[in-house]
């Protein structure tokens, strides 16, 4: 079932991707290359993740309060998700779980790499617009 997530739960997602990045992308971990990108939620401002980045060395994106237009998650993936499903019923979380799997597998690669670029595109306006929020047309327009 669900659960929400706190520090302590967070934490330990950050330490299985710290080893998955150790064990499937080596020449990132040599290089010390990758950055983590997360939102301003207080399970990953709280003191005991940010000890424990500084302490493993990872690297964080800032990332201004209330961007949801700079969050891949917000802008990309929630919507593959939820167009295709919309409108349907499921008869049980299982159900539920096993359309989206099937969803997210049918993602092409391509779509993602296209998603990291249009994320650099987001953050560069972002910088142009010195920290100011912008959605849908402002976002193209500056």
């Amino acid at each position: 079932q669900g659960e929400t997530i706190n520090r302590f739960r967070y934490l330990e997602t950050l330490r299985k991707l710290r080893e998955a990045v150790r064990r499937k992308r080596p020449e990132m971990w040599a290089s010390g290359e990758w950055v983590l990108h997360h939102d301003n939620a207080p399970c990953h401002t709280a003191l005991l993740i940010r000890q424990f980045l500084t302490k493993n060395a990872m690297s964080v994106i800032p990332q201004p309060p209330y961007s949801p237009d700079l969050a891949p998650a917000d802008f990309f993936l929630f919507p593959k998700l939820k167009y295709p499903m919309k409108g349907q019923r499921f008869a049980s979380i299982d159900v539920l779980k096993q359309k989206s799997l099937e969803q997210l597998n049918s993602i092409p690669s391509e779509a993602y790499s296209d998603c990291m670029d249009q994320w650099k595109k987001r953050w560069e306006k972002c910088i142009r617009s010195q920290g100011e929020y912008f959605e849908g047309d402002k976002f193209e327009n500056i």
